[in-house]
């Protein structure tokens, strides 16, 4: 009897991971290889949109993670001073989009997924570089502290400043600044009574959410030159750049410590790459089209690669380089598009010009009176999106057809 095709997984975060999952439900021998010494990610929270949902539906993870759901009633866009420039509601949203948003710590996501697949089959503090993408005739071999592992598949997980996308596009110029840092924090903000919203100023953005384990996720924004780092704490700096604007921001800011604020320059790849797979070798979220967070689209990107992948490769697919080349032509155009989206909207949500801003809220607030369904409409073909239909997607979940 035929042995399982063998796949080794470079990058134990939310893609490597969904990736992970989908293989080893398809028949794949999975291994994941993680530098970090452990698979906790830094503390910082991921918001799934309904077309990420419906993938983890076909690992049967969606409801699970749609029961996490903590945003009711309304919500909107805001200026500084507090105006709503425009609402909006979960039941639009699920009404439009067929499911909800839902906003968890990264970490809940993690241990989830990982919760999926067999033991063993994550190896932390494990460098992992590739040695040989292989081809038709050979496997695909990664090099590890402990030896060379050879692979059917290898699945290049590893994030935005990924080696094995480097390995295998060394004359592409990787990713570049996009223009802002961000500050992120998860944290109880005791008597925090607010409606779920993100606030846009001048250059600069905030975002205030609720968690289902009653913390609050709080995100900002704004536009410094790259690499520059707080004179005294990122706490204080949160503190001159928002905390005259309006409730509840200072009240999270006052209840975050230095220690919870985290700070990350944000870049994106602004070059497509010419294909996400060489090879025995695909590439998914970060390491093979990085954008910006303003779409909230990274992770669920990463999602749908992951699952899209395990569809494509899977082993009653054959060859393998069809099935790869399947993935690139089903994953390349819609990743692109979103990526340039997110580019664009962070140009407008982040704008410095003072007639610039006034011509942008008028045109957010006159949509909004319009309706919310309007307001919704530039999510059309990203929220909306559906997996593979059956037989891909197992029996037991709730996938339709596209």
């Amino acid at each position: 009897m035929a042995q399982s095709p063998r796949a080794v997984v470079v990058g134990g975060g939310i893609g490597g991971l969904t990736a992970a999952v989908a293989l080893h439900r398809r028949g794949w021998r999975v291994t994941v290889l993680e530098r970090a010494g452990s698979l906790e990610p830094v503390g910082a929270g991921i918001s799934l949109a309904p077309n990420s949902l419906r993938a983890l539906d076909v690992i049967g993870l969606g409801d699970e993670i749609r029961d996490l759901a903590a945003w009711q009633g309304d919500g909107g866009l805001r200026t500084p001073g507090g105006r709503w420039l425009s609402r909006t509601s979960t039941a639009a949203l699920a009404e439009r989009f067929g499911g909800p948003l839902v906003l968890l710590h990264r970490a809940t996501l993690i241990k989830s997924l990982a919760a999926q697949l067999p033991e063993g089959t994550v190896r932390t503090t494990a460098e992992a570089a590739l040695a040989d993408p292989g081809d038709d005739d050979r496997p695909a071999r990664v090099s590890t502290p402990d030896g060379e592992l050879e692979a059917e598949l290898v699945v290049g997980a590893d994030g935005i400043r990924s080696a094995v996308r480097l390995e295998l596009f060394p004359d592409h110029p990787g990713p570049v600044y996009s223009g802002f840092t961000t500050w992120r924090v998860v944290i109880p903000v005791p008597g925090a009574d607010f409606a779920s919203h993100e606030t846009w100023g001048r250059g600069r953005i905030w975002g205030t959410h609720p968690l289902k384990d009653g913390r609050v996720y709080a995100y900002a924004a704004a536009r410094v030159p790259g690499g520059g780092r707080a004179t005294d704490d990122e706490r204080a700096e949160l503190v001159r750049l928002f905390g005259d604007w309006h409730d509840p921001i200072p009240a999270v800011i006052d209840a975050a410590r230095p220690e919870d604020v985290l700070r990350h320059d944000v870049h994106h790849i602004a070059e497509p790459l010419p294909a996400f797979h060489a090879g025995r070798v695909a590439l998914i979220g970060d390491a093979a089209h990085a954008m910006p967070p303003t779409l909230g689209q990274g992770g669920n990107q990463a999602i749908e690669d992951a699952i899209v992948l395990a569809h494509h490769a899977g082993p009653r697919t054959a060859p393998l380089d069809a099935g790869l080349a399947a993935y690139t032509a089903a994953r390349k155009p819609r990743t692109t598009a979103i990526a340039r989206k997110a580019v664009q909207v962070a140009r407008l949500n982040m704008m410095r010009s003072r007639p610039g801003m006034v011509l942008r809220n008028a045109a957010v607030a006159a949509v909004s009176k319009a309706g919310p369904g309007l307001f919704l409409r530039s999510f059309d073909g990203i929220a909306d999106w559906r997996p593979p239909q059956a037989p891909y997607a197992s029996e037991e979940t709730r996938v339709s057809t596209p």
